[in-house]
């Protein structure tokens, strides 16, 4: 797990990421805080965690992605009074009771804690796994450019706020969450056989019902087509059905 943190410094550097982030800044007074840039059209372009530094606001980002969503920050810049700086910074993932100045990860209890800075060791843990067994998207993998991020689980993962203002995405983001329900979505399922990941998941008559993800043990995340996900589904040389 390879990250980058971006710094976004200046008193205003939370009014301008309000604007911009799927979640409410507001809830970094409490500790970290999940979000998302989206397109205008809705569309997964980054997912990040928030962490508050005094005035200042770091972006803990997957390295793949942290030139892009520079680029993007400062394009949104324009002529606001704020920052953008990359940091060399460490970034310490860890599972058990967190250390001293570490940050709860937001997501889900069972991932753990984060920690920014010297001072942190890491807990050798399978990462994998605990993804799995909570259902949380990783970038890169469940996480790309066509995700749109209630499919992806983001309100489940304390990762969207509808009660905030606007930001860019947002319309259509509100409108998927209106609808009765969602047709398309990530799913914890449960595998035996030989897939791998990327496999076309079908029905027993062929139809295409998802893409499988990552896999941990008998347990794996799919993408799936929830009105064909409805009995026992196949990928590979493995049967799957939706838990």
């Amino acid at each position: 797990m390879t990250r980058s943190v971006i710094r976004v410094g200046g008193e205003e550097a939370r009014h301008f990421l309000q604007g911009l982030v799927t979640n409410d800044v507001a809830k970094l007074d409490k500790g970290l805080v999940y979000a998302a840039m989206l397109t205008p059209q809705g569309k997964y372009l980054a997912d990040f965690f928030m962490v508050p530094d005094g005035q200042d606001v770091l972006i803990d980002v997957d390295a793949s992605l942290a030139d892009g969503l520079f680029q993007r920050l400062s394009m949104y810049k324009l002529r606001s009074p704020v920052s953008l700086t990359r940091e060399d910074m460490n970034v310490t993932c860890g599972t058990g009771p967190a250390p001293e100045r570490a940050f709860a990860d937001p997501r889900d209890v069972s991932m753990g804690w984060r920690g920014y800075g010297v001072g942190f060791d890491a807990t050798p843990t399978d990462w994998d796994a605990l993804r799995v067994a909570a259902c949380i998207p990783e970038t890169g993998i469940e996480l790309g450019p066509d995700t749109f991020i209630l499919e992806a689980g983001f309100d489940r993962l304390n990762g969207v706020d509808f009660r905030k203002g606007c930001y860019v995405g947002q319309e259509v983001t509100a409108r998927m969450r209106h609808k009765t329900e969602l047709r398309k979505g990530l799913a914890l399922v449960a595998i035996n056989g030989a897939a791998n990941p990327g496999a076309e998941i079908t029905t027993p008559e062929g139809k295409a019902a998802g893409t499988l993800h990552t896999r941990s043990g008998d347990k794996a995340i799919a993408y799936l087509r929830f009105d064909r996900a409805t009995g026992e589904m196949k990928a590979g040389e493995a049967t799957l059905r939706r838990l």
